[in-house]
């Protein structure tokens, strides 16, 4: 029998992101209406500071357009037989795959409450990936040393998700 299972991680609380979503698009028209309108102008006026607010301006619209998806961000956590895949969707429209791990590979993993976090934390050069949005949810972390490279990765499962993962852990690996 297969085990399988998929969550998405939505934040609970996204009054912030959602007003800094729409001041984006507010400001991505203003820029940019501004920066056709100082296109306009190029042609009345060639000079050096109407070419530089020009640039600006479009330059200003087409970054926070590329900016503005970051506002709205869900984690999925795939499981499948010991395999646990992430991805960050952005505004439920694009998916970046952030990684994949087999959780046999794990040395030390457990809930961030418990005293064996703080260890792995505070060792040197532990690269940290947090994959979570909400600060006081039921977070759970993965220690792993990949290509002599120590890694940790933070993570928001369900308790069920987790009780999946257990089964596939090695012994001793699961610190609470």
């Amino acid at each position: 029998m297969d085990h399988f299972k998929e969550e998405v991680v939505v934040s609970r609380n996204n009054l912030l992101g959602n007003i800094l979503y729409a001041l984006c698009w507010v400001c991505i028209v203003v820029f940019g209406l501004y920066g056709m309108l100082m296109l306009q102008m190029l042609m009345f006026a060639f000079n050096v500071g109407t070419i530089l607010l020009t640039v600006l301006s479009i330059g200003a619209a087409v970054m926070l357009f590329l900016v503005k998806d970051h506002f709205k961000v869900e984690f999925e956590y795939t499981f499948t037989n010991g395999s646990l895949d992430f991805a960050k969707v952005m505004r439920s429209v694009k998916r970046k795959e952030l990684g994949s791990m087999n959780v046999a590979n794990v040395s030390a993993c457990g809930h961030v409450a418990h005293e064996s976090f703080k260890k792995f934390l505070a060792m040197n050069d532990v690269s940290k990936r947090n994959w979570f949005l909400n600060r006081d949810g039921n977070l759970f972390y993965f220690y792993y040393v990949k290509d002599n490279k120590k890694n940790m990765i933070i993570i928001e499962p369900s308790e069920e998700l987790v009780e999946m993962i257990r089964h596939y852990l090695p012994v001793g690996v699961y610190q609470g």
